[in-house]
């Protein structure tokens, strides 16, 4: 009688401990949402001590928010140049792009951080790939510090997007007359067209923009 009520005993101890053991996954996994929740909202607003914190905890730098945005790349959109540095840290691949192909130095090229742009090269981000390169976003954008500083980094001047466009015809599109005077002494091709037959010229005359047509003609544009 007394060996059935030990046997009884610890059957009830192996059961709370299952249940016990039950309640901590239950918990640990009604935790991770709110966890990635976390780690994404403090990335996106700079909290870079939170953002450390829950990488020592074990988030993945390589996650994504729900746009399907690296977390790098989100840091090198918004210019949060700690926050960066921290993913950086934790070995965030610099190169992970979202499904438009966009990486991080893309993103910080369109939108003007210089900063951010050159601790990402530093870390070894390409600049010259298929697609939109980080010369035709910073062309885009109007960001002569940026244009200077990947054209001084080797950056093809006369890469072109999936369509055909290069940089000097998006500085002209956009009357960016400083940026397309250094793609031109950077070597920019004036002639190039993209796939719908555009050139430079051709949006120049389309934006009734006298002044920039008659610079791309006196660089050789036809």
């Amino acid at each position: 009688m007394l060996h059935e009520r030990h046997r009884v005993h610890r059957n009830c101890r192996r059961w709370l401990l299952i249940a016990l053991m039950g309640f901590d996954l239950a918990g640990a996994l009604a935790a991770e949402p709110r966890i990635y929740d976390d780690f994404v909202f403090a990335v996106a607003n700079d909290r870079v001590g939170e953002v450390k914190s829950l990488l020592a905890r074990g988030m993945d730098p390589d996650t994504v928010d729900p746009n399907a945005d690296p977390v790098l790349l989100v840091a090198a959109r918004l210019g949060f140049q700690d926050t960066l540095n921290a993913l950086l840290a934790a070995r965030a691949g610099v190169d992970r792009a979202n499904r438009f192909g966009d990486t991080a130095i893309k993103v910080a090229a369109l939108n003007g951080h210089l900063n951010i742009v050159r601790t990402l090269r530093e870390r070894g981000a390409a600049i010259d790939m298929p697609g939109w390169t980080p010369l035709i976003y910073a062309a885009t954008g109007g960001h002569d510090g940026i244009v200077r500083y990947l054209l001084g980094q080797g950056a093809n001047v006369n890469a072109a997007s999936p369509n055909g466009t290069t940089a000097l015809m998006m500085s002209v599109r956009e009357s960016r007359r400083t940026t397309m005077e250094l793609l031109l002494a950077g070597g920019a091709d004036a002639n190039r067209r993209n796939a719908d037959g555009a050139t430079a010229l051709s949006w120049a005359r389309g934006n009734d923009d006298d002044a920039l047509a008659d610079r791309l003609k006196r660089a050789g544009a036809r």
